[in-house]
């Protein structure tokens, strides 16, 4: 199962806004940050995808959520216009956004050329 983030949460993971003006990512390992809303059908195309992905790819990042619904704030501050806005945040280096329903090998090139993160075997 993929983890939902919260205002709270994302600070806690990923970037801790309050603290930092300058982009610190506070992961351990590279993630992806799906913005999206339960009514979006792209959305719900995409998050299947996601869960597999997870499942595929598992320790070596983190998939995440954001309801852009219920955590207003967090999609402000990204400027989330269109969903599913997609967030990939590599270890090291500034996050990149992609945006709408993504198909599987995309996410896949995507992992390995953003974020530095191959299948494990």
């Amino acid at each position: 199962m993929l983890e939902h983030l919260t205002l709270d949460t994302f600070k806690q993971k990923v970037f801790n806004f309050e603290v930092n003006k300058d982009w610190k990512f506070e992961g351990d390992v590279p993630c992806i940050i799906d913005f999206y809303a339960d009514w979006c059908g792209p959305c719900k195309m995409v998050a299947p995808v996601l869960e597999e992905l997870q499942k595929e790819y598992g320790s070596s990042l983190n998939i995440y959520k954001v309801d852009t619904e219920d955590q207003r704030e967090l999609a402000a501050m990204f400027g989330i216009q269109s969903i599913p806005s997609l967030l990939f945040v590599p270890k090291d280096g500034k996050p990149q956004m992609a945006m709408g329903a993504l198909p599987k090998d995309t996410f896949v090139q995507a992992f390995k050329e953003v974020l530095g993160v191959t299948k494990p075997n």
